[in-house]
């Protein structure tokens, strides 16, 4: 997922003080290591070499950081947990879902529930750009897999979240 933005040097990511920038990629992905990671490899030349050092850190990570990352993304259709780091960007992130007929939200919080009982963690996908209607058939789809596809559907999706995420912190900088 690159674009004009990944060439865009970091200046103000890269002077930030440590716990700014810290707070800034909890923001982005809520797993801690990964926060310490991406940090360590500052200052960045591009947003390129910031998209790669994410990537980096995302597969560097073990399930129990995933699972910390996670901890921080509501469900697919509920409301955000007002107290988590990323409480805004999901809110933006899922926009697809909050106008969705009763029926559509209904079908997504069952899927979730369905999720969760087959795989132990909350269905995560990126929801930018997707409408609910697209994100209950990706939901259904998934279900389908075994839990090694699923975990490595997982990184791939907090990855393109991460990537997102990272971009919107370099516009705002």
């Amino acid at each position: 997922m690159a674009d004009h933005l990944d060439a865009r040097e970091p200046v103000a990511f890269n002077a930030m003080p440590d716990n700014a920038a810290a707070e800034a990629l909890s923001a982005c992905c809520a797993s801690t290591a990964w926060v310490r990671a991406v940090l360590a490899g500052r200052p960045y030349a591009s947003g390129a070499h910031l998209m790669q050092a994410a990537n980096d850190a995302l597969a560097a990570m073990s399930e129990d950081d995933v699972d910390e990352a996670l901890a921080a993304h509501p469900r697919i259709g509920a409301a955000p947990d007002e107290s988590a780091a990323a409480t805004t960007a999901s809110h933006h992130e899922q926009a697809g879902v909050q106008d969705a007929a009763a029926a559509i939200r209904e079908a997504l919080a069952a899927g979730n529930r369905e999720y969760e009982r087959r795989f132990g963690r909350v269905y995560l996908v990126r929801a930018t750009g997707r409408s609910a209607d697209e994100l209950l058939t990706i939901l259904h789809r998934r279900l389908d897999n075994d839990p090694a596809t699923e975990r490595a559907v997982v990184r791939a999706e907090l990855g393109e979240i991460n990537r997102i995420r990272l971009q919107k912190l370099l516009v705002g900088t």
